[in-house]
């Protein structure tokens, strides 16, 4: 794969397969490129909720989580080009710990660093178990309740009309009818079959890549976790770049690639400083 972006500081390159280049590397390391390369970037970020990470400490004061939010997305936005799209995937809100608007927070963090936005798409996995809140059980006392889905939030660079790109869309029109519906109806992903605490879906990168990018365009991915992103965008016929904070869910990573898309030519723990 021919790299579009430089590295100015010292990074791992854990792998890389046609179109697709995997780094393991900090996102919140505003160094780790220098220009501007994403069309699209489709994240799912920590969610502060706890999850037994390896190299993440998903535990923060909310103070905290903000501003590591904060850092982690102005980044993004410095190595993003002038009409690049941004589909974040987090959650509504956080009960754990204290009530949280966490939704509200976070996109109101990225418009702060410079991101606009532009929708919000509600997710509603199907597969989630049927739960009781409790909290004052049959009274208007003090309820507590349960917002099974999840957003995804839209937001945009500096221009939302796309001009630039191959142009060439590969979107049904019958997908594109459903999908320009707000509400997405599919199933999560499951953390025993992927082999990581906090996966999602397929489908979830197959809308956004396929709705709100061109053929031949670079998707990345900061929190590449289980991979997803990276194999969608690969079956898609776009360029991908991913950042893994941990060395083993690189490893997973490479292993799905290898048993997703066949033999991989690559080399693997490879140091760059340049390209």
């Amino acid at each position: 794969m021919t790299k579009t972006a430089k590295s100015i500081s010292i990074r791992k390159e854990h792998f890389s397969f046609k179109n697709t280049l995997l780094f393991n590397a900090d996102t919140l390391n505003s160094g780790l490129f220098d220009e501007e390369f994403a069309d699209i970037i489709v994240t799912s970020p920590p969610y502060n909720v706890g999850i037994d990470y390896n190299s993440n400490d998903d535990e923060l004061s909310y103070e905290h989580y903000l501003e590591f939010s904060e850092q982690w997305m102005k980044n993004c936005y410095l190595w993003s080009k002038s009409q690049a799209r941004f589909c974040l995937n987090i959650p509504l809100d956080k009960n754990k710990g204290g009530h949280r608007a966490v939704g509200a927070d976070l996109t109101k963090i990225a418009q702060k660093v410079g991101w606009q936005y532009k929708t919000t798409i509600i997710w509603n996995e199907g597969n989630i178990s049927r739960r009781t809140a409790w909290g004052s059980w049959k009274s208007a006392s003090a309820p507590v309740i349960i917002t099974p889905v999840e957003l995804i939030v839209v937001l945009y660079k500096h221009e939302w009309k796309k001009t630039n790109g191959s142009k060439i869309s590969d979107i049904t029109g019958d997908e594109f009818k459903d999908w320009t519906q707000g509400v997405w109806v599919f199933n999560g992903e499951s953390k025993k079959r992927i082999g990581h605490p906090a996966p999602f879906p397929k489908e979830l990168p197959n809308r956004c890549i396929k709705m709100f990018s061109y053929v031949d365009d670079m998707v990345f991915d900061p929190f590449a976790g289980s991979g997803t992103t990276l194999l969608v965008a690969q079956g898609l016929n776009r360029k991908s770049i991913g950042v893994e904070l941990d060395s083993r869910y690189c490893e997973l990573i490479k292993n799905r690639f290898l048993k997703e898309m066949g033999v991989l030519n690559f080399e693997t723990d490879k140091n760059s400083t340049t390209d």
